[in-house]
């Protein structure tokens, strides 16, 4: 659900970025690994990453951004750094 709400938000965007199509296809990713009911973790983590680094200074997809990273950590501990 939260991989589904940022999508929208981020097709509701008008603004343009020249990342945005790095983030559309990592929540693409993303939801495929939910819906196919194997996710890889370390994948997971790594397309969240990049999800970030695209959109991470549009402040208008903050709250679903978190959300995602919410539900990522829900697969498994953060990897210690």
């Amino acid at each position: 659900m939260a991989v589904s709400r940022l999508r929208r938000e981020l097709a509701g965007l008008r603004a343009e970025f020249p990342d945005r199509p790095i983030a559309e296809d990592e929540l693409a990713a993303l939801d495929a690994m939910a819906v196919s009911g194997v996710p890889e973790i370390p994948r997971m983590r790594r397309s969240l990453l990049l999800i970030a680094g695209a959109i991470g200074s549009v402040s208008a997809l903050a709250a679903a951004l978190r959300e995602v990273r919410n539900a990522v950590d829900l697969f498994g501990e953060p990897p210690r750094g």
